[in-house]
């Protein structure tokens, strides 16, 4: 095996390592890229202050968006119990994280797509001093 060789089975290696260190990414990654997707539709964050804003968020399910109605209008709501904040925003805020969503998932199967076809030429160009 010479040089060459040796250098792109070690590439190959480190790539295909690091890449599934970031596609498996641990929950906590998940919850902050959700906090950072909030964040960029509109939510704002708020800590609790009073007695019953406490009793409120105690009551909340972490990690969980979710929709109330108080007098009418619809308020999303998603608490990080970690940090002791809400996240809180309206219709429009709720719909800009829903394409924001949308958007960062395409953009994920894209890069699994794109290394999968580099997967494949690697696998190709490799295999033929091997034939």
């Amino acid at each position: 095996m010479n040089k060459r060789e040796s250098l792109g089975i070690y590439l190959s290696l480190f790539l295909t390592v690091a890449v599934v260190a970031g596609f498996s990414g641990c929950a906590g990654t998940q919850v902050q890229s959700k906090e950072s997707l909030l964040i960029a539709a509109g939510f704002h964050t708020r800590t609790p202050s009073t007695q019953e804003q406490w009793a409120m968020y105690n009551q909340m399910t972490p990690y969980k968006l979710e929709r109330n109605t108080p007098k009418g209008k619809a308020l999303y709501t998603y608490a990080d119990k970690q940090k002791g904040v809400v996240y809180i925003g309206g219709d429009k805020a709720y719909e800009r994280y829903k394409q924001l969503r949308i958007q960062q998932s395409i953009a994920q199967n894209e890069l699994e797509a794109s290394y999968s076809q580099y997967l494949a030429r690697i696998d190709r160009e490799w295999s033929e001093n091997y034939d």
